[in-house]
């Protein structure tokens, strides 16, 4: 045999006996691949938060047990004859300690995660996916998005890509990141639960009036405490959400998720970053869905928009002509469809803008233009934090100024709870005593108290009906 046929068997021989060429990813393939990159893409970027928090508590000292003769007699009054002879009470200090996440957002260091994370928190510290541990410094918060930033100092970080929660529909998958039970497992490495998108614009009630969930992502992505703070993201790698709460019977995963839209993040973010606060638009109505009822009555071709069911005195929606009984049917050129839109479009839009509003009363087509307003903060400074200096007031009714002999026009707040050991108590304040000025400037409701407490600085001056008390800054150090 000749040597060239030679050569050209021994190449057949060698194309029988190799192996094929191996077949393409089927489609299961290719998405367990693409959650793996994800979970490499997006893993560095993604830290744990843990907080420390301090608590002083007046100690009490009651010099009988429960089972002395004396114990009948009145706590409140040895509490009282030991001040007088040996003063203020002490105080002991407890910890309280705390475990979240965050999600890089810029290469400098900046991290957003919930505000409930690093609420109150005295001490910050962010431990990175590679076991360094920095010192974080909250630059800014929102208590109503419950969105805050914490930044470290370090350089060229991970970061993770924001994307468009705008573009996200039910059925997509959604894969949450996060650090839950970090206390418990070990480890600096964040886990990746997957699922999908269940639903979009769910509200729950949580936080009470301090926050607002009225416009979450609801998802199947299992979600642990301690993943509050992380990323919600797409098949791209792009954070949708931020992991904010699960409703479920056992305290664990078994349960629905719910992630705070990206997009709100992003509408905000450069107020968070500066520390500046976030301001909100606000109408000053009461607002209802039209029911089928409703349609008929007012004449309605549709039930979409919104029945203003009470405009308040004084509010913006009064000033720009808004009345009970109008129906909102657009607000700055986009349909109304319900409460829940309107509500979210107002609180978007920028105080003091001038906003045209179309409404229908008596059957009649009205163009409004009303100036956006900003949202009272009473609710959520009084309701967000416990007290002031162990203070805590409610509005003087009628009612409660006649029973306590003032006159039912009487102006001010009653006081309705005093802590313990605050320096309220130091003060000789009491529960149900109204309280009238401070430093000077009357307070005849509780936006007034709210805006006179945030302004007092050092020692505040106080008027009851008792006459004038010194309430202190901040309550004596043992």
């Amino acid at each position: 045999m000749r040597p060239n046929r030679w050569f050209l068997t021994l190449v057949l021989f060698a194309a029988a006996v190799a192996p094929a060429r191996a077949e393409p990813l089927d489609a299961a393939e290719q998405l367990q691949q693409r959650f793996i990159e994800i979970a490499k893409k997006v893993g560095p970027a993604v830290v744990s938060i843990s907080t420390e928090t301090t608590e002083r508590v007046a100690v009490r000292r009651i010099p009988f047990g429960g089972g002395s003769p004396f114990s009948e007699f009145d706590d409140d009054l040895f509490e009282r004859f030991f001040r007088d002879f040996y003063g203020d009470s002490p105080q002991r200090e407890f910890k309280q300690r705390g475990l979240g996440t965050g999600v890089i957002i810029d290469a400098e260091g900046l991290i957003l995660t919930n505000e409930h994370v690093v609420h109150g928190a005295d001490k910050v510290t962010v431990t990175l996916p590679d076991g360094r541990e920095f010192k974080g410094e909250i630059k800014g918060t929102d208590p109503r998005s419950d969105l805050a930033v914490v930044r470290i100092e370090a350089k060229d970080l991970p970061a993770a890509e924001l994307g468009d929660s705008g573009q996200t529909k039910a059925g997509q998958w959604a894969i949450a990141v996060g650090n839950p039970f970090g206390w418990a497992v070990g480890g600096t490495e964040p886990t990746i639960t997957v699922g999908v998108v269940s639903a979009l614009h769910r509200s729950i009630r949580l936080g009470g009036d301090t926050r607002d969930y009225s416009d979450l992502i609801q998802t199947d992505a299992a979600i642990n405490p301690g993943n509050s703070g992380g990323p919600l993201v797409n098949l791209s790698g792009q954070v949708i959400g931020i992991n904010v709460a699960i409703f479920s019977t056992t305290g664990g995963y078994q349960g629905i998720g719910f992630a705070i839209p990206v997009n709100v993040a992003k509408g905000i973010l450069g107020d968070l970053i500066h520390g500046k606060k976030v301001l909100y638009g606000w109408l000053g109505v009461s607002v209802q869905d039209i029911t089928e009822e409703l349609k008929t009555h007012f004449k309605l071709s549709s039930q979409e928009g919104v029945i203003v069911a009470r405009v308040m005195e004084g509010s913006p929606a009064e000033k720009g002509g808004l009345k009970d009984g109008d129906v909102v049917v657009a607000l700055n050129g986009q349909p109304v469809k319900n409460v829940r839109e309107l509500l979210r479009d107002v609180a978007r839009l920028k105080v003091k803008e001038q906003t045209p509003m179309t409404v229908i009363r008596s059957g009649q087509q009205i163009q409004l233009n009303i100036e956006i307003g900003e949202r009272p903060q009473e609710e959520t400074e009084l309701r967000g934090r416990k007290n002031w200096r162990g203070l805590e007031v409610a509005a003087l009714t009628p009612e409660i100024a006649q029973r306590l002999g003032l006159g039912r026009a009487a102006e001010g707040v009653v006081i309705s709870n005093i802590e313990p050991g605050s320096p309220a108590e130091e003060a000789g304040l009491e529960i149900g005593e109204p309280l009238f000025e401070i430093n000077r400037q009357p307070v005849r409701s509780v936006k007034e108290f709210v805006a006179e407490a945030s302004k007092a600085k050092g020692d505040a001056l106080i008027k009851t009906p008792r006459g004038y008390f010194v309430l202190r800054e901040a309550a004596p150090k043992e």
